[in-house]
């Protein structure tokens, strides 16, 4: 009987733990952007078909070794719009920020960029789709490679977005 009830303890503090690591909630605002000197090294994603939205997780990696240089860019999409977007040459993504309009199901984005002295990117490549619309996804950054773009559609139909993300080596300069 104890080993019963510790382990139902066990296992709602770990689904717990789990919940709390979503950067926003549904329908709510995202800001994130990882600690200095560091970048996004997952990003991880959940739908709610109810809710028409995402919420958020990432994951950082050690990136740089001495002071960043960043930014967060302006909007890069209205609603409804795809877009293509990747940081200035020799820049690495940090952290995402959006919010989500509930009369268009869908989520206007802004990426910080960074910059580490001496360093430049180099043998960038895309992903394919790593997403299906309505679907969880998670999806890490390759071994000694860095994020540098995302591409994204909105469907009306699905209201939900596909992702695609760039990533780059990293080398010095």
């Amino acid at each position: 009987m104890r080993r019963a009830a510790l382990l139902i303890l066990l296992t709602g503090l770990l689904a717990s733990g789990q919940e709390l690591r979503w950067e926003n909630g549904y329908d709510q605002p995202l800001d994130f952007d990882c600690p200095a000197g560091q970048s996004i090294s997952y990003i991880k994603s959940q739908h709610d078909n109810r809710r028409e939205d995402r919420m958020w997780e990432f994951g950082c990696k050690k990136t740089f070794d001495t002071a960043r240089d960043c930014f967060l860019t302006p909007y890069v999409n209205d609603f409804d719009q795809a877009f293509t977007y990747e940081c200035p040459p020799h820049h690495i993504i940090t952290g995402m920020a959006s919010y989500h309009g509930n009369r268009q199901e869908d989520r206007r984005w802004q990426f910080y960029c960074c910059r580490g002295k001496g360093y430049c990117t180099s043998g960038c490549q895309w992903t394919t789709y790593v997403n299906y619309f309505d679907e969880a996804f998670h999806w890490t950054v390759p071994n000694q490679s860095y994020l540098v773009g995302a591409e994204s559609y909105h469907a009306n139909r699905q209201e939900d977005r596909r992702w695609k993300y760039k990533y780059c080596a990293k080398k010095q300069c």
